[in-house]
């Protein structure tokens, strides 16, 4: 596995040269001049880029970039589109930090500026390369991107729910531990009371003269054991009880009343109502309402101190309802009272152990409602209820939450880019055609047949954004180059050249006709 582990990322790099090279390869055969040689570079290069584009996947981005504005300054050169897409998806994929790649794309940007001002003397070549760099790299660049993050989080999202599932599992099966602790000192309260009682009366027995000598002797024997029982019963309670925690002191057969009124003298509103046969349940279901209804009520004056408190118990059939609700806190909880938060999974489960089922749940009122279901006359257990929500489902939706936030901005940001160049095209088109304009009477002093260089040394640094709406094609074997007549006009000067001459000038556009009236046609050699 190691051995094909290892020859996957050569295979992948193999194939990702072989792709990227082919539109070169072509090229280099069909062109002639600078335009073939640099297609014919553009082979090892991209081989290098493909070699170190694991570890530097920006390094490797800027060999396509570069060759392809050595080719075009405006990049409209399909040759290297593929390459530019390709490693710009694999730099969002591999590469961490986002600024890196910020500030790559602004030098990009800031180097195309140079070209198409001082090679191509054309300013709205300018807005072309920053259309073509965010369509061939950063688009690509932000969908590699988001593979990355979408990896990442669905990782993260995935260990950090597991751990917490984890620590949550384990807090709850200390909890429960810790309440079946608490069951095992309930019983020990009623079973040592009932051993001391057998010792007791077997103390009464082996002193009763009606019997003999050898029954005294069992007699004795039987309140030893009984003695020795209440002993080991104690001894294994307090191994099972928790260091911080002390025995109850309220006795566990206490009734309901008692509890209540216990409740009442520590200023609790607390009011009790009964319903049908509740008295005398089951022990295990007694000692159940008695930790429900206990509890219930030390969780009321702590969240809810000056609440009114309604307890209810009734019976229907053979299921005994208990039910404890408290209305909203008019002041709020208790300040410094902490809660660990375990105590519904303690409840829940004696309540589960005695063979009912407990609900939790805030009133429509804002109150707080426990409510436990139990059978009044004993039952089996019940197993437990369908599971919760886990906290590995929450933490996994909270990363797709923030998974579907990246994807928007993915599309959002593109979209912002493409605005904002947009927006540039109106100063470039202020600056170009301010830039391009050719004064009259210079135009006027043109002839044809001139040299091309005597020419260019009196005509403006830079061009008209192509021919105005209306012009003629252009000649077969010229060169023409196209200036502005003035600010934002619709007409423009042409300047047709051929083997190193001016052959013809004219006015074209929609007003052309009208300026080739005034004269301004003259020396057109077409």
């Amino acid at each position: 596995m190691r051995g094909a582990n290892g020859w996957l990322p050569r295979l992948f790099d193999i194939g990702l040269w072989l792709v990227v090279c082919a539109p070169p390869v072509s090229a280099a055969l069909r062109l002639d001049g600078r335009d073939a040689v640099v297609a014919a570079l553009a082979v090892p290069l991209l081989g290098g880029a493909v070699a170190f584009s694991r570890r530097r996947p920006l390094a490797a981005l800027a060999v396509p970039v570069a060759l392809s504005l050595m080719t075009d300054p405006e990049m409209l050169t399909p040759v290297y589109w593929a390459a530019l897409a390709l490693f710009g998806y694999l730099a969002g994929s591999r590469a961490v930090a986002v600024r890196p790649a910020l500030w790559f794309c602004g030098a990009v940007a800031a180097a195309g500026l140079v070209l198409c001002a001082v090679v191509s003397s054309d300013l709205w070549g300018w807005p072309s390369m920053l259309l073509t760099l965010l369509i061939a790299v950063v688009l690509p660049w932000l969908l590699g991107r988001y593979r990355r993050q979408y990896a990442d989080l669905m990782a993260t999202g995935w260990r950090l729910a597991e751990r917490m599932e984890h620590e949550q599992q384990a807090v709850a099966d200390r909890t429960r531990i810790r309440e079946r602790a608490r069951i095992a000192g309930d019983m020990h309260d009623s079973l040592g009371h009932d051993l001391t009682l057998i010792a007791v009366q077997a103390g009464a027995l082996e002193v009763d003269p009606t019997l003999d000598a050898r029954q005294q002797a069992a007699v004795g024997e039987l309140r030893e054991a009984a003695g020795a029982a209440t002993e080991r019963l104690r001894e294994i309670i307090g191994v099972l009880r928790a260091d911080d925690e002390v025995p109850p002191r309220a006795p566990s057969e206490e009734s309901a009343e008692a509890v209540v009124e216990r409740a009442r003298a520590s200023g609790v509103d607390v009011t009790l109502e009964r319903s049908g046969a509740t008295e005398d349940p089951p022990p295990m279901v007694g000692l159940a309402v008695h930790r429900v209804l206990q509890e219930s009520l030390t969780n009321a004056a702590k969240h809810a101190p000056g609440a009114a408190v309604r307890v209810r118990i009734a019976r229907d059939g053979d299921a005994l309802r208990l039910t404890v609700e408290s209305d909203p806190a008019p002041a709020g909880r208790l300040p410094g009272v902490a809660s660990g938060g375990s105590g519904l999974v303690g409840l829940d489960e004696r309540v589960r152990l005695a063979g009912g089922t407990l609900r939790a749940e805030p009133t429509d009122d804002g109150g707080f409602a426990v409510t436990a279901e139990l059978p009044a006359a004993g039952a089996a257990p019940r197993t437990a209820g369908p599971p919760r929500p886990t906290t590995s489902a929450r933490e996994l939706e909270l990363a797709r939450r923030r998974i579907r936030r990246r994807l928007l901005q993915a599309v959002v940001a593109p979209l912002a880019v493409l605005a904002g160049i947009l927006l540039l095209m109106i100063p470039v088109s202020l600056v170009s055609s301010s830039l391009s304009v050719l004064d009259r009477e210079v135009y006027a002093g043109l002839t044809a047949g001139e040299p091309r260089g005597a020419v260019e040394s009196r005509l403006p640094r830079f061009t008209r954004d192509g021919p105005p709406d209306g012009a003629p094609a252009t000649p077969r074997g010229q060169d023409c180059a196209y200036y502005s007549t003035g600010l934002m006009s619709s007409d423009g000067y042409r300047l047709c050249f051929a083997d190193g001459r001016l052959v013809s000038k004219s006015v074209v556009g929609e007003g052309g006709d009208k300026n080739e009236g005034e004269g301004e046609g003259e020396g057109e050699g077409d």
